[in-house]
């Protein structure tokens, strides 16, 4: 997740309301609409819970999203299933996207109920790609990438170690998928429910939007208190993910009424979806201004831009999420024509103003 400044927070928050109140407690199902219960589950990330939604479905249930492949989280899902289901199975698994918090799961619920899953194409595809990466050593690519932010040698030491971790907090997943597409309408507990699809977080991130019951499932592109994590990877270097993220934000602003009760991955559901819609699109624009002015007075690598694009010093263990949005943010520039990259002989990019 982007770790923007208390500003742009604090601004999105004066114009967000939180109807629901507390959220429920691991293992226990809320309903908050007819049919539809929140659950949530803890993280074992500097983020420490998600939000998934378990949603009566006629004769089954449809879950959307399911957390990582933790033996805490399977115990949580036990108790629920025990406690909700009321005999009747799981007949579906809807993820979101592939980050391992969404679809960690999603392979062992599927088995344990016979249960399809249903994805958008690039968001299987990707997830599949990753879990592959499992055990692999870091690939040159990758660590020319980080050498090029301007990383030292002891910063793509660890980067060698932790690669290949993404299939650890993912269970195994199933050979075979329904396919979500933009504009598709699915029923669910004799609604319908309209696919909107959005980028830049992610390829083809799945949100789901009931008309009648005003909810809109907005998974990662859209939170209410912190930004989505918009990065750019070693996979495609000179990718403009936040130009994508941008137009995203833009479309769900045109294209979802504003009275929707959101439902989101992480913290509390909240209206006033176009508001922080808005926040987020100048936020990011503030950063991108901020970006700018630092490289009109000297070349900078990624590295270094990190108090230009977060408003403070960053390293540790979120230095690739850093690296990977403060290069975002550079290419995006690009895109605009407003900065270049230039490659020295080590190999390292510096990015100046044009």
């Amino acid at each position: 997740m982007s770790m923007d400044g208390v500003e742009e927070a604090v601004s999105a928050r004066s114009a967000l309301a939180y109807p629901l109140g507390d959220p429920p407690q691991p293992g226990i199902a809320r309903e908050i609409a007819p049919g539809v219960h929140w659950v949530r589950m803890p993280l074992p990330f500097a983020l420490q819970w998600i939000n998934l939604w378990l949603i009566d479905d006629g004769p089954g249930w449809t879950i959307v999203d399911t957390g990582v492949a933790t033996d805490e989280t399977r115990e949580h899902w036990r108790a629920i299933f025990d406690a909700t289901l009321g005999g009747k199975p799981v007949s579906r698994v809807i993820c979101t996207h592939m980050h391992p918090d969404h679809m960690g799961l999603a392979g062992w619920i599927c088995r344990k109920f016979d249960a399809e899953l249903w994805m958008s194409r690039l968001e299987y595809i990707t997830g599949r790609m990753l879990v592959a990466d499992t055990g692999r050593e870091a690939p040159e690519d990758g660590v020319a990438f980080y050498r090029a932010a301007g990383w030292n040698e002891d910063e793509l030491d660890a980067y060698k170690v932790r690669f290949g971790g993404f299939g650890k907090a993912v269970a195994k997943m199933p050979d075979s998928y329904r396919r979500l597409s933009d504009g598709d309408v699915i029923e669910m507990g004799g609604r319908s429910w309209h696919v909107v699809t959005g980028n830049g977080h992610c390829p083809e991130h799945v949100c789901l939007w009931q008309k009648e019951l005003k909810l809109f499932i907005s998974g990662d592109q859209v939170l209410p208190r912190i930004s989505s994590n918009i990065s750019v990877f070693p996979t495609e270097p000179q990718g403009d993910p936040l130009s994508d993220w941008l137009s995203s934000c833009k479309m769900l602003r045109e294209r979802v009424d504003n009275d929707v009760l959101v439902l989101p991955a992480h913290n509390e559901p909240f209206t006033g979806l176009h508001e922080r819609l808005t926040a987020l699109i100048d936020g990011h624009e503030r950063s991108l201004a901020r970006l700018l002015s630092r490289l009109k007075q000297e070349p900078k690598r990624a590295v270094d831009v990190f108090v230009a694009v977060f408003g403070r010093k960053l390293s540790g263990d979120v230095l690739s999420m850093a690296t990977g949005e403060a290069v975002a943010h550079l290419n995006c520039l690009i895109s605009r024509g407003l900065a270049r990259r230039v490659k020295n002989s080590d190999g390292v990019i510096t990015y100046e103003s044009v």
